[in-house]
Formats: C-alpha cells, sequence, structure tokens
C-alpha cells in the first residue's frame, strides 16, 4: 500500500489532538492537525465530560484534512479509561458521561463489596482498585437510581462512544475493557457475576473487538458533514496507555516502562496476568496490551499534582514558563518534604496547594512556603513512589528489570528524568513524548499490512524519534532520602 496515511485522535484528560502519520523508508512521519481542550463540565454538583464537543473537534479535523485533499487509509481514537456513555434505544447519547472525578463514587466500593466480595472481584479481574473504575461507578450509578443507567440500551467506553457516533457501530475493545473491573482477567471478556450483581447483562456492551480490528466506516452522515469519504474506523489500543506502551522503543522485555503525564502508569509487560495474593495486597493492576499481552502496573498520581498547583498561582508568584519552575523547584533544597502523591486528599482537591501544605503540617514536616518548595516536594514524592512501585516489580517480574523507559509529557522534565534514575537505581530512557499518539498510527499501519509484530513496530519507532538516557546518580543520598520518605507515608 503506497501512501497511506492515518488520523490518530489521541484524548487525554486535559487536552486532545489529532495526529496524522504516515511510514516511508522504515520511518514514521507525523503531524498534528489540530489541538484543542478537554474541559470537565460541572453542573448540579457532578462533573461531566462534553462528549459532544469532543466528537465536533474529531468531525472538523476530518473536514481540515478533506478541505487539503487528504485521502485517508483508516481512523483510530484512544483515549483515558474507565469512564462510559449512555446509549438509549433510540440510538442517542442520553447524558453527558460522568468524569471519573465525580464525587458520586466516593463510597461506591464499600457498597459493591457488600455484593461480591473484593477477594472475588480480584480473583477474577487483577485489577487495581479506584473507586473511579467502572464497576464501581455503575454500582453508584445502580445505587443512586440513575435514571439514564435505568434506561441504557448501551454502555460504551468513551472511545468505542466516539467510534459509534463516527460509524453507528457499537463495539467493546480489549484493553479499554480490561481497565473497568468487569473483565475476566482469564477470560478476556466481561464477568457476568460482577455486572449481574448490578444489574447488568452482557449484551449492553458492545461486540468484542481487539487492537487492529476494522470497526467499520465512517457514516453517511459523518462523509456528508466533512466530505471525507467511506474511511476505515480500526480499533487501536484504544486505552491511552495500552497505545503508548505500544510506542515503546525497546528491544527486548528487559525494561520496566513509566506513562509520565497527569497520571504515572509505572509497569512491566508480561505474558500473562500475575494475580496472587501479594499483587492483591499491593494493588497492582492486569490491564490488557497488544497482541495478547499483559501490562502489569500501578496507578500513581502524576503530573495532576503540579498542574492544579499551576492553576493556583497566580501571575508573579511563579513564572508561568513550566522550564523556569521546573529548573527553580530543582535548585531547591530537597528531601525537605514528602507526601504520598496516591493520598486520597488529593484526588480532586479544592486546593491542591492547601491539600499538600496540610498533608505536611499533619506528618510533622516542614511546610512548603512558596512555589520552589511545593513543586520540588511533589517532585521528590514522586520520584521516591516510583522506587517503591519499582522495587515490587522487580519481585514480580519474570525477567530481570535492566532500565526504565519513560513515555509521555514529562519526559521534557530533564531534571525529573534525572531525579527518577537516581531514585530508582535504573537507567532511564525517555522518549517519544507523545507515545500514545505514534502507538495509535503504528497500530493502523499493523491493521493495514504495513507493520509486522509488536518489536518490529518498536524498531520503527526507534528509527523514528529521538531519546535521551538518564545514569543514576548519588545512590547513598537518594537511600536516605528513600527512608525518610518510607516514614513519612508508612
Amino acid at each position: 500500500m503506497t501512501n497511506a496515511q492515518f488520523l490518530a485522535v489521541d484524548l487525554g484528560a486535559t487536552s486532545g489532538r489529532t495526529v496524522l502519520g504516515s511510514l516511508a523508508d522504515g520511518r514514521l512521519r507525523q503531524r498534528e492537525v489540530s489541538r484543542f481542550p478537554n474541559n470537565i463540565v460541572e453542573r448540579d454538583g457532578h462533573f461531566y465530560w462534553d462528549i459532544h464537543a469532543l466528537y465536533r473537534e474529531i468531525t472538523g479535523a476530518l473536514k481540515l484534512l478533506a478541505d487539503e485533499g487528504v485521502s485517508l487509509t483508516s481512523i483510530g481514537i484512544d483515549t483515558w479509561g474507565c469512564d462510559v456513555v449512555c446509549i438509549g434505544s433510540d440510538g442517542q447519547v442520553m447524558r453527558e458521561p460522568y468524569s471519573y472525578r465525580d464525587p458520586h463514587t466516593r463510597n461506591a466500593m464499600e457498597q459493591y463489596f457488600r455484593l461480591v466480595p473484593k477477594e472475588t472481584v480480584y480473583a477474577k479481574t487483577g485489577i487495581q482498585f479506584m473507586p473511579f473504575n467502572t464497576l464501581f461507578q455503575l454500582s453508584a450509578m445502580r445505587h443512586s437510581n440513575d435514571a439514564v443507567l435505568a434506561k441504557a440500551d448501551k454502555i460504551l467506553f468513551i472511545p468505542d462512544a466516539l467510534v459509534y457516533m463516527l460509524t453507528g457501530e457499537a463495539v467493546c475493545e480489549y484493553t479499554i475493557l480490561s481497565t473497568s473491573q468487569m473483565m475476566n482477567a482469564r477470560t478476556k471478556t466481561i464477568d457476568p457475576e460482577l455486572i449481574g450483581a448490578i444489574g447488568l447483562r452482557e449484551s449492553q456492551f458492545g461486540r468484542y473487538v481487539n487492537p487492529c480490528d476494522r470497526v467499520g466506516v465512517l457514516s453517511a452522515e459523518v462523509q456528508k458533514s466533512t466530505g471525507m469519504g467511506a474511511v476505515p474506523v480500526v480499533a487501536v489500543a484504544e486505552h491511552d496507555t495500552g497505545a503508548a506502551v505500544a510506542s515503546v522503543p525497546a528491544s527486548d522485555e528487559r525494561f520496566a516502562y513509566l506513562s509520565c503525564g497527569t497520571w504515572s502508569l509505572l509497569g512491566i509487560e508480561t505474558r500473562q496476568a500475575i494475580i496472587s495474593d501479594k499483587s492483591f495486597e499491593r494493588n497492582f493492576t492486569n490491564e490488557g496490551g497488544v497482541e495478547g499481552t499483559t501490562r502489569f502496573l500501578k496507578n500513581i498520581c502524576g503530573m495532576w499534582l503540579l498542574e492544579r498547583c499551576r492553576k493556583e498561582w497566580t501571575a508573579g508568584e511563579a513564572p508561568a514558563d513550566i522550564a523556569v519552575l521546573t529548573r527553580d523547584a530543582a535548585q531547591a533544597e530537597g528531601f525537605r518534604s514528602f507526601i504520598d502523591p496516591d493520598d486520597p486528599r488529593f484526588a480532586n482537591p479544592v486546593s491542591m496547594t492547601a491539600a499538600i501544605r496540610d498533608y505536611c503540617r499533619q506528618t510533622g514536616q516542614p511546610v512548603p512556603e512558596d512555589y520552589r518548595q511545593t513543586a520540588r516536594c511533589i517532585f521528590d514524592s514522586l520520584a521516591m513512589r516510583y522506587r517503591q512501585v519499582t522495587d515490587y516489580l522487580r519481585e514480580f517480574a519474570p525477567f530481570p528489570i535492566e532500565r526504565l523507559h519513560v513515555i509521555g509529557g514529562g519526559t521534557y522534565n530533564r531534571p525529573f528524568m534525572q531525579m527518577t534514575a537516581d531514585s530508582t537505581s535504573l537507567t532511564v530512557v525517555t522518549g517519544p513524548a507523545e507515545g500514545t499518539a505514534i502507538g495509535n498510527i503504528m497500530l493502523q499501519a499493523k491493521a493495514a499490512g504495513l507493520a509486522g509484530d509488536i518489536y518490529e513496530m518498536r524498531q520503527v519507532i526507534a528509527k523514528s524519534i529521538d531519546t535521551c538516557t538518564y545514569q543514576p546518580a548519588d545512590r547513598e543520598k537518594w537511600n536516605k532520602g528513600y527512608e525518610a520518605y518510607l516514614k513519612v507515608t508508612g
């Protein structure tokens, strides 16, 4: 196939973008078509995603490309996980979907465990317990007698809902389903006992598809409104971390990966799910990857902490330029104070800076007094949390972990990448920064027959991007800092 061009729709929790990609001479070429905010809508005490705004951004990008005369080979969509859209019997979206940051799931896990024991849920799914997992979102909706759920004909994950709006095809893609805590890790299908406990049926979800499966083509309505033809829509790894991990330029399995952005996702790639008493105790998750692999990982609160603080800092209080802010933080006193990044108080506080100060005060530590000390506290704490989770991964991994591949926007933060190498005592290789879109494009290329297995895809990616390597240093200093971190966080 010559002149094949692929459109990756890459949607994150704060922004989205569309990227046009192609392969030539064994290298990936890409250009950004559009970038746009993804805003949470607050209404009546709840937080929603504007699913129709996202749809308009996608169709707007298609129209731009049609006006340029671009002929697309396929389209693929990846997004964050867990959130769902309810579709009515008339085929229409019934309401904007809840955001995973909505407070309605606050006691949802405890309510659900009265129906199915926690140990049973983990034994079936191998998924880390988080209150916003789809199972608990749906349980919370059922518990509150949510009228939309009661009338839902179909329940679709965010990327599947957008695929449905583009094609009219209702599907349930493997990697996005795997994040929901509804999928049986052994059968790789929705577990009837888990959803039956809250009155749902497997038939309410779309037909199962896997990465690289063709879902359908743009509907006649979308073709007319955009000027595009009957372009195929391909199921990529629709969970953004699944797409990002597919972009890791690794040559073998002996690595850990860190997707470093709003969330930090730290794990390894295995052939089989790891479900044991120890993985249950440490709350690790098993999510679906490409080619039947499992992403054994832990979700860690990431740069969300800094993003929220930056929104609070006024002009003049802290530099707007993130590079300058990071430099200032790196020069501040290290290991002065720590937080547990995954403490529930940091999930969505009214004031993140106040939440950090309160944590430090309550744990008997020096309280950050300015943006430098606050940012340094965040960076130190995240680096130490990476060390803790990496040590756990070494116990679980069926192979030696020789390096840490870091992907995502956090790779631009060079001082923090050095902190990560120092803390974990691993060689850190960064890049690509925009891994989700790259993984999305390469999976479409594979579906078109232009790429082979995952390692062939990764060879192409390695030739197409620039990477940076960080070697660990100051191990004695960081070991002492880690001991202090453990004392504070327990």
